[in-house]
Formats: structure tokens, C-alpha cells, sequence
């Protein structure tokens, strides 16, 4: 898997939400720089088990909708004598 890369407007909305999480749940301000800092060291640490949920919810999804799909096929079938 390649590192997670977040366009500049990400990471300002990003670190920007650190930011207000440390000020109100921790009462702590946090700067720029310690915001990216964290924000970096999860992506790299914690993004791969987010990234491998996300492509496993949509392999069961996709899993579904192609069961789905099968048992359409069999309902389109005639019933013939050669079967």
C-alpha cells in the first residue's frame, strides 16, 4: 500500500480538526506544526487498518450484490424438458 497522501486543502481541514480536538475534549492548544506532526504519525502508523477495513466492507459489499445478482440469474431460467 502506498503512504496516504492528502491534498493541501486535506490537510488544513485536517489538522485544523486536531486542533479543535485537543482544545475541546483535552483543554490543550496545539500548534500547526504538532497538529501535522500527528496527524502524519497516524496515517502512517493507523491509515493501513482503516484502508484494509474499508477494502474488506467493500469486498463483502461487492460479495452481496454479486450473490444477488446470481440468484436473478437463475430466477430468468425457463424450465424446459432438457434439463
Amino acid at each position: 500500500m502506498a503512504n496516504i497522501q492528502f491534498s493541501a486543502d486535506q490537510k488544513i481541514r485536517l489538522v485544523t480538526e486536531i486542533q479543535r480536538y485537543f482544545d475541546k475534549e483535552l483543554d490543550q492548544e496545539i500548534g500547526d506544526f504538532d497538529a501535522e506532526f500527528l496527524l502524519d504519525f497516524f496515517s502512517e502508523k493507523v491509515g493501513g487498518v482503516y484502508y484494509n477495513q474499508g477494502l474488506n466492507d467493500a469486498r463483502r459489499l461487492l460479495d452481496e450484490k454479486l450473490d444477488t445478482i446470481t440468484e436473478s440469474f437463475y430466477e430468468l431460467e425457463k424450465v424446459t424438458e432438457f434439463d
